[in-house]
Parts: C-alpha cells; sequence; structure tokens
C-alpha cells in the first residue's frame, strides 16, 4: 500500500529529523548542548555528551535504514526510555520534557508499522 509507505516514512522522517539534531548538537557542539540542557544530575562534561550523541546516531542511522529499522526502533525505545527516567527523576514538567522521549518512541514505532508489513503483521492494531 503505497498511502501506508509515504505515511510510514513521512512520520519516520520527523523522528529522524529531530534525533539528528539532537545527535548532531551533542557530537558538534557538546558545551552548547550542555548549557541549554536542563539540570539533569549527569556530569557536564563535553566527552559524556559527544558519547550520548554518537550512541544516538548509531541508533537513529539503523532506524533509517529499511534492513535494520526493527533494531533500530527497539535500541532507540531503550535510549528515550533513559531520557524519560531521567526527566522524571529530577521532577521535570511532565506533558513537555518527561513524557516527550514516550511522543517520540510512539512516533518512531507508527513510522515502522506503517511502513514495514512485518510490523503490522506482529502488532495488529487495525483491522
Amino acid at each position: 500500500m503505497k498511502r501506508d509507505n509515504i505515511i510510514g516514512w513521512v512520520l519516520s522522517g520527523l523522528v529522524l529529523l529531530f534525533l539528528a539534531m539532537d545527535a548532531g548538537g551533542k557530537l558538534i557542539a557538546p558545551a552548547t548542548m550542555i548549557a541549554y540542557s536542563p539540570p539533569l544530575g549527569i556530569p557536564g562534561e563535553p566527552g559524556l555528551y559527544q558519547q550520548l550523541g554518537l550512541i544516538l546516531a548509531v541508533c537513529a542511522l539503523l532506524y533509517a535504514v529499511p534492513r535494520t529499522a526493527v533494531l533500530g526502533a527497539i535500541l532507540l525505545t531503550g535510549y528515550l526510555g533513559g531520557a524519560v527516567a531521567m526527566h522524571w527523576r529530577v521532577g521535570s514538567p511532565l506533558f513537555s520534557h518527561t513524557l516527550f522521549g514516550v511522543y517520540l518512541g510512539v512516533l518512531a514505532w507508527g513510522g515502522l508499522w506503517f511502513r514495514d508489513p512485518r510490523v503490522r503483521a506482529l502488532i495488529p492494531i487495525a483491522g
């Protein structure tokens, strides 16, 4: 179904755009990312932010490639779960900060559901 594939790639593209901006910022300008990040209780060291950016970039690349997209989605779910846990731990605003990783994860899996019939067979939501 061509329409489903287009919807899937639009959703996945939005997720990938956000992840690329986040990973790129952590890789290229970690000091800026540290300065504008909420206090999450992790060390404000550029090397740590670059490592997080590299992990996120690898997960996003795996998600972008159709052959490895399911693995990428699983790894992104873990990464985003860690972000949710960190925001929850420090008492960040629930709907704007804490649950943002959940929103992004739902979009990522939704995009994959639309673009991959194997995922639709595994998770039969409609019909």
